[in-house]
């Protein structure tokens, strides 16, 4: 069989070739590189998209997560409770500020934060909540802002592979907390040609201290009322990610059919339930589709083996990480995210991937299982 890769960057660029060029070379026929004209324009276009009031661009996903803890003065002895199943990023912050990441387990079905028990782990001592919209699909917010609300303290919502996702109540993500983070990572569904994040909030304060820490807390030039970093964008990725951001409600919808199909695929075979898929809901943009199996590993390099691009998303919980291990985490303590990690596996879902790609994604699975 050909070939079948987990992404496919080459596909997407081609019918954008032409129009990416054009806005990158107006951006070096400016010499304008660093923040300016072309990242305002997409602050705006993007604060309009995700229904934001504000948007901050900044130079990574992390750099969002870690601006966003910064403004709402996360500091050393803090306890900030967030999920023990994500990309490091997300506690690797918490930790860089001094602050203590609390972890708590993910809800089995969607493996986002499992809302009930991060209420039950909050303290005198929690600064923030950070939930995660993990692999394109909303968690669920509402006992986290209510619970949020009533102690004063702010959710900042991790939606690095979320943007255009929406929950049932047709929210966007990144809209509800105080803050919203989003990375445009090559691999994400609004993926740059490098790296580059972003911060959304409706919090005119916030927004301004956020615009200010990406520039070392300058306010004006060469006065620094507090420490920030260098977290600022790139005129560049902003000229790209312009361009791609028109065709983002179309990539959604084509990584929306490819589930469909998949679905309809696996089903076909016989495939369930000893395969399990992703939760079928509205707003969901599909990062990432992940498929639950009880020998993943074997069926990893099988697949592997037959050219079929996959990748295991994450293969150890944070709370197992050995950087963390000063936390007193161990095994059997977050049972949810240890069963991800062991049998959770993720199958090519970008949205030029082909029927015929995908039938024989599915053809290859089923001859794993003899099917």
């Amino acid at each position: 069989m050909k070939k079948v890769p987990l992404l496919d960057l080459q596909a997407q660029y081609a019918p954008l070739r032409e129009e990416i060029r054009a806005a990158i070379d107006r951006v070096c026929d400016s010499q304008y590189f660093i923040l300016g004209p072309e990242v305002q324009a997409l602050e705006e276009e993007l604060a309009r998209f995700c229904g934001a009031t504000f948007a901050v661009g900044v130079s990574s996903g992390t750099d969002a997560l870690l601006a966003a803890l910064m403004a709402a003065g996360v500091g050393p002895g803090d306890e900030v409770v967030t999920s023990a199943y994500s990309f490091f990023a997300t506690a690797g912050t918490v930790a860089r500020l001094g602050a203590v990441p609390v972890f708590v387990d993910v809800e089995r079905e969607t493996l986002n934060l499992d809302a009930g028990r991060a209420v039950a782990r909050i303290t005198p001592r929690t600064k923030a909540i950070l939930p995660v919209h993990l692999f394109g699909r909303c968690a669920d917010l509402d006992p986290l802002l209510e619970a949020a609300g009533k102690r004063g303290i702010p959710v900042i919502e991790d939606a690095a592979q979320a943007i255009g996702a929406t929950d049932g109540k047709g929210r966007q993500a990144g809209t509800s907390g105080r803050t919203g983070c989003f990375s445009f990572f090559p691999t994400k569904n609004l993926g740059g040609f490098g790296d580059g994040g972003l911060v959304t909030t409706n919090d005119p304060e916030t927004a301004e201290t956020l615009r200010m820490l990406r520039v070392h807390g300058m306010k004006p030039k060469y006065h620094h009322q507090i420490v920030g970093g260098n977290f600022r964008l790139d005129a560049l990725q902003a000229a790209v990610l312009r361009v791609k951001l028109k065709r983002l409600p179309a990539w959604s919808d084509g990584r929306r059919t490819n589930a469909a199909r998949y679905r309809r695929l696996f089903a076909e075979k016989g495939l369930l339930p000893r395969v399990t898929l992703p939760g079928d809901v509205p707003g969901h943009i599909y990062n990432q589709f992940i498929i639950r199996v009880a020998d993943r590993d074997r069926l990893h390099a099988h697949l592997t083996q037959r050219g079929v691009g996959t990748e295991i998303y994450y293969p150890i919980p944070l709370h197992l990480q050995e950087c963390f291990r000063g936390l007193g985490g161990r095994k059997g303590d977050h049972p949810n995210a240890e069963a991800a990690a062991a049998d959770s596996l993720a199958l090519p879902i970008y949205p030029e991937l082909t029927e015929e790609q995908q039938r024989s994604v599915v053809a290859e699975i089923a001859d794993f299982y003899g099917s």
